[in-house]
């Protein structure tokens, strides 16, 4: 049976290493005992394994745009297939300075400021490294990505979780405050936020401000899902608000917003002393992303901005057609306010822990998501699971169908 750790000084996010012991003469003293093969891989294995529709790692089921991917093909047949610059194509990184003004008003310096990454995930731990020192304490707002506790571990920092405040899961700034101790370096803020679908409002980002103006505070802004906001929601980068981007590392994930998760390029955008620090760490995690669909992104994010602008548009029709699907089932929710994620909470179903029941819900009904759970320090008051509604039409035609029935 697959279990997760609930020792709170332990990270729980991920299930446990499986296989043989080395000799004792190459044995190891691990940097992390208790880490094991993340959630999505073994939701998404369970899921190959028992033919089951895959609703649980998020990745589209549907193509990138054909416009986009006549420029990589143009781009190898170019030749453009060897190293690129560490901090990225110049030509990338001046678009993405431009994208930064036109939407959120910040003016940032190309060369000195902007940062092309392998994924997001690459971004977001080159960060941490970078700022994270032995004895520090670093802020994470439950339900927290995977990758945070662990990158936060082997920089010699120590992760301070805080559970958000059910069901909205809004922040409770209150509760942020009274963690702050002289050790805390970095506060990680994920808005739209993933597990849960949440959105940051102004009065948020207002509070935020207030929160570290005068503290040494380093704020990391996971923004990844920047686009995919529903009702006419407004995004609130930590780019928008001057005070708040002098001290803030913003990560964006061109796999999101292009439908090529499989790509693994996203970027970074700091201030030139946090970025100087950051490409530091990155030239060693990995030098340069590559070529050919750097130069690809470059051209379609001049040719054509209209695609990111009607991403909220294109991913709410999804989020209420799968709304929708589900009405009728046992299944509760409210419908999410960003991401391609839904949250269902199925305690008028069964009273098994989420974890348990994710993993029978893809063995015997034949749908995977992912278990909320192991996204947090402390027990939540209520077990949901997630499900990726980035898919077709007729794949949540039929997931849903499986589970209106459950």
């Amino acid at each position: 049976m697959i279990g997760v750790a609930r020792d709170r000084s332990q990270t729980n996010r991920q299930f446990p290493v499986t296989g043989s012991m080395p000799p004792p003469s190459l044995a190891i003293s691990s940097k992390l005992p208790d880490v094991g093969t993340t959630i999505f891989t073994v939701m998404s294995q369970l899921a190959a394994e028992h033919g089951a529709i895959n609703l649980s790692q998020g990745f589209p089921d549907f193509p990138a745009p054909e416009g986009l991917l006549d420029r990589v093909r143009h781009h190898l047949g170019a030749g453009h297939n060897q190293y690129a610059p560490m901090a990225g194509l110049p030509a990338l990184r001046e678009q993405i300075a431009r994208k930064t003004l036109a939407l959120y008003g910040r003016q940032v310096d190309a060369d000195a400021e902007v940062t092309v990454t392998s994924g997001a995930t690459s971004a977001l731990f080159c960060a941490i490294e970078a700022v994270v020192q032995p004895g520090d304490e670093v802020l994470c707002l439950d339900p927290a990505y995977d990758s945070y506790d662990p990158a936060i571990r082997l920089a010699g920092g120590r992760a301070v979780h805080i559970p958000l405040r059910e069901p909205a899961f809004s922040v409770d700034w209150d509760r942020v405050r009274s963690a702050i101790t002289p050790r805390t370096r970095l506060l990680i803020i994920n808005s739209p936020h993933n597990p849960t679908g949440a959105v940051l409002s102004p009065a948020d980002m207002a509070a935020l401000a207030e929160l570290v103006r005068g503290t040494r505070l380093l704020l990391l802004g996971d923004e990844v899902y920047e686009h995919i906001l529903f009702d006419g929601q407004r995004h609130e980068s930590l780019l928008r608000y001057p005070e708040l981007a002098e001290r803030s590392l913003v990560v964006s994930s061109f796999g999101k917003t292009y439908h090529a998760t499989g790509w693994k390029i996203g970027y970074c955008v700091a201030p030139a002393a946090l970025t100087r620090e950051l490409r530091r760490v990155h030239q060693f995690v990995q030098f340069c992303v590559v070529t050919p669909l750097q130069y690809a992104l470059a051209d379609f994010l001049e040719s054509d901005p209209g695609h990111y602008l009607d991403l909220p548009a294109f991913y709410q029709a999804k989020r209420d057609q799968f709304c929708a699907l589900l009405q009728g089932s046992r299944f509760r929710f409210t419908p999410a306010a960003g991401t391609y994620f839904q949250l269902l909470d199925y305690s008028a179903i069964t009273d098994e822990p989420d974890v348990d029941y994710a993993r029978r819900l893809t063995v015997e009904s034949g749908v995977a998501c992912i278990p909320v759970s192991v996204f947090c320090a402390e027990p939540m008051l209520t077990p949901r699971l997630r499900f990726c509604f980035a898919k077709d039409l007729t794949t949540l035609e039929r997931a849903a169908e499986i589970l209106r029935r459950i």
